[in-house]
């Protein structure tokens, strides 16, 4: 059975940096519909850490739908070439979340990944902020 496509949003929030951190997904079906959200306070973190964080718990939502290929928004341009391998992951605890996206992302039949405008991520960036509020 051909499992279907979904776009996935995610961004990740920080209040300073370090700071109180917050994580924001949505995925989004081929009709244009949301299908899933998903909102995480992260406490104490840097804004890469948040970054990767929601990254992870979208991935780990798109699987939990059981969505085959993803089509992935980010308007974090590090995030992005770091996945496609045009950047070095140097820092230590970013290596270990890079392993986590790595593993998430080889459960799906396929994938892409882009970087787009914050101005495009606004519902993943608004779930990023209310995760955050919610924890203070």
């Amino acid at each position: 059975m051909d499992r279907p496509a979904v776009n996935l949003y995610t961004d990740g929030a920080c209040r300073g940096n370090p700071g109180q951190g917050g994580a924001g997904a949505v995925l989004v079906d081929e009709r244009g519909e949301i299908v899933a959200t998903v909102r995480r306070s992260l406490g104490h973190c840097t804004n890469n850490i948040a970054e990767y964080k929601a990254l992870i718990f979208g991935l780990e939502e798109a699987l939990k739908k059981r969505y085959g290929r993803l089509n992935i928004f980010l308007d974090s341009e590090l995030l992005v070439n770091q996945i496609k391998g045009s950047y070095k992951v140097k820092n230590e605890n970013l290596k270990t979340l890079m392993s986590e996206v790595r593993k998430l992302l080889s459960y799906f039949d396929g994938y892409k990944v882009a970087h787009i405008d914050r101005s495009l991520n606004h519902m993943a960036d608004k779930l990023a902020n209310e995760a955050i509020d919610e924890a203070v």
